[in-house]
């Protein structure tokens, strides 16, 4: 299975794709980051980025929560708005 699930903008050439991807019989997450290369018609996978066996996910889930909550106390984040909670999803592309 190689699957891209989402994918959004981290800027004018690089993009971060979260994928399901098979490798020896194993089933792994992949977050990473896509970058236009000169002279090549697609992006290209770079060396930033994180690959883990699915069996991680409910950890990754934990950690991105916690640190969403963290970065709410600390007023890093913009304040949510009753619109925003029932379409959080709007700049990610999830429609893979």
């Amino acid at each position: 299975m190689n699957e891209i699930v989402a994918n959004f903008s981290k800027n004018k050439y690089e993009e971060v794709r979260f994928q399901i991807k098979e490798y020896k019989g194993k089933d792994l997450i992949d977050i990473r980051i896509w970058t236009d290369v000169k002279g090549a018609d697609q992006k290209i996978p770079t060396t930033k980025g994180v690959t883990m066996n699915v069996s991680h996910f409910m950890d990754l889930k934990r950690s991105i929560l916690e640190m969403e909550r963290v970065l709410k106390v600390h007023k890093l984040l913009p304040p949510e708005s009753a619109e925003e909670d029932t379409d959080s999803a709007t700049d990610l592309d999830i429609s893979h």
